[in-house]
């Protein structure tokens, strides 16, 4: 465990924010925690990871200590993170039986002491941790505010007798009775199947992380508040304490940047630079859960077959897929600066997973969106970026059964070639919604925006806790 020095006796506020342990949830806490630091010279951030994610960001990005955010790690008591997706309720079961001790033990050692912890929702042990030491706690959901209000009101799923569901004949049927979320058909929503005893345990203790929401004096959402207002302000009636929609957080700061440059990344950009505008499809299926080996070979020859100008983030099996791709017009890394090609002049659209992050990069980015959602919360956001926002279509029709939904390389073919026709009136209606969403995330994190007001409420709020 690392140690940490009293070299910042006078700062007013600390917090410790502490993330559960996987990229979609780190990175927008950090960036928040880098966006709280930037705007207030009178808090400290200690950022604390396990040690082996300490270890993966120190070898991405180097994250030095500066004056206001340090980085710190409690031991290794999980699962390896290159891992968890083989076994994802035990990766869950680790985290919330494992992590609560070392967390505490690190809380006590801690000099100056915490004046705040911000805890991902998912690690519900914090809450009770500050409660019992009197510090209080913001609670930070990663997800979708609708997600959360979908969980907060679980009770009605019961209530009319969607918990849990035959999903194959009911899978399609429409709920319009958890407020905050637009009529959603059951395939979307968290919902178990009646013949899922694992997922109905996890969804239980899912809701249970939710309840203890109730304990913490904050909520914080990575949201707009304009693409989720009507959530949000059902939770805000909900709840005694503040719910602030913070978001974007991702890492927008960084964008007026010149960074350094790795090889890699000069020839994706380089290559980027040499495209016309809006004629690239950037493809990225997230950086946990894989496809099959199958799809993806559809996938490659769809893409072929298309002609469409593409770069894609392929992290396993990059040589064999790139063999598979053949041709001249697409490109293949293992890794990119995702918002910095979101934001290159040459991508016209954005074949996704559909992870909050990425949706809101992409949204930020002013894109249209495939979306091709694998677990958890990517389908409830490929609904709403498809049926509410209507910036989208969909890769893969929703499948009731547990067996793989394949998309074949035809359609693959046909639906990137049409999608990426940027003379179709229906292509040229969605990309203009997409840039409209654009403008209102824009004004968002402006100046007297709703997010940069939420923020600055947030710091106000807990500067005043720590002079207590």
């Amino acid at each position: 465990m690392n140690s940490t020095g009293s070299s910042e006796p006078t700062m007013r506020c600390h917090v410790v924010a502490m993330p559960y342990p996987g990229r979609g949830h780190i990175n927008p806490m950090l960036n928040l925690c880098k966006l709280i630091a930037s705007k207030s010279n009178d808090i400290l951030i200690t950022f604390l990871l396990t040690e082996e994610w300490l270890g993966i960001f120190a070898s991405e990005s180097d994250p030095k200590p500066d004056d206001a955010i340090r980085f710190c790690s409690i031991p290794n008591v999980l699962p390896s993170a290159m891992s968890r997706a083989a076994n994802l309720f035990g990766f869950f079961e680790a985290v919330w039986t494992k992590m609560d001790a070392p967390f505490e033990c690190f809380l006590d050692q801690l000099d100056p002491p915490a004046t705040l912890i911000m805890a991902d929702t998912l690690l519900f042990w914090a809450v009770s941790a500050g409660n019992r030491r009197n510090i209080p706690v913001a609670s930070f959901w990663t997800m979708p505010a609708r997600m959360f209000s979908a969980f907060h009101h679980y009770h009605l799923f019961k209530e009319n007798g969607h918990f849990p569901v035959n999903l194959l004949e009911k899978g399609d049927e429409r709920v319009d009775y958890i407020p905050g979320v637009s009529s959603t058909c059951l395939l979307d929503l968290p919902v178990p199947d009646i013949n899922e005893e694992s997922r109905l345990q996890f969804l239980k203790k899912m809701v249970n992380c939710i309840s203890m929401v109730r304990k913490a004096n904050f909520l914080l959402f990575p949201s707009i508040y304009e693409f989720e207002k009507e959530a949000v302000d059902t939770l805000k009636a909900e709840f005694t304490f503040p719910v602030y929609a913070v978001g974007p957080a991702i890492p927008y700061f960084k964008l007026g940047n010149n960074p350094s440059l790795n090889n890699n990344e000069v020839n994706y950009l380089q290559w980027l630079d040499r495209q016309p505008r809006n004629s690239v499809l950037y493809v990225s299926l997230g950086s946990y859960l894989s496809v099959s080996s199958t799809q993806m070979d559809e996938i490659a020859a769809g893409l072929k077959d298309s002609g469409v100008r593409f770069l894609w983030v392929v992290r396993d099996e990059t040589s064999r897929m790139k063999e598979a791709c053949g041709g001249d017009h697409g490109f293949l890394v293992p890794w990119c600066d995702q918002l910095r090609v979101l934001c290159h002049c040459s991508i016209g659209g954005f074949w996704s997973h559909c992870g909050w992050s990425s949706v809101r990069e992409g949204v930020f980015a002013g894109l249209p969106f495939l979306t091709f959602p694998l677990i958890g919360d990517q389908r409830l956001n490929s609904k709403l970026i498809v049926e509410d926002w209507k910036i989208g279509w969909r890769v893969k029709k929703q499948n009731n059964s547990k067996e793989e939904n394949l998309v074949m390389r035809g359609e693959i073919s046909l639906l990137v070639k049409n999608f990426m026709d940027l003379e179709s009136l229906e292509v040229k209606e969605m990309r203009e919604r997409a840039k409209e969403l654009q403008g209102k995330c824009q004004h968002a994190i402006d100046r007297n925006g709703s997010s940069e007001t939420s923020i600055h409420s947030f710091i106000t709020s807990i500067s005043q806790l720590a002079g207590h």
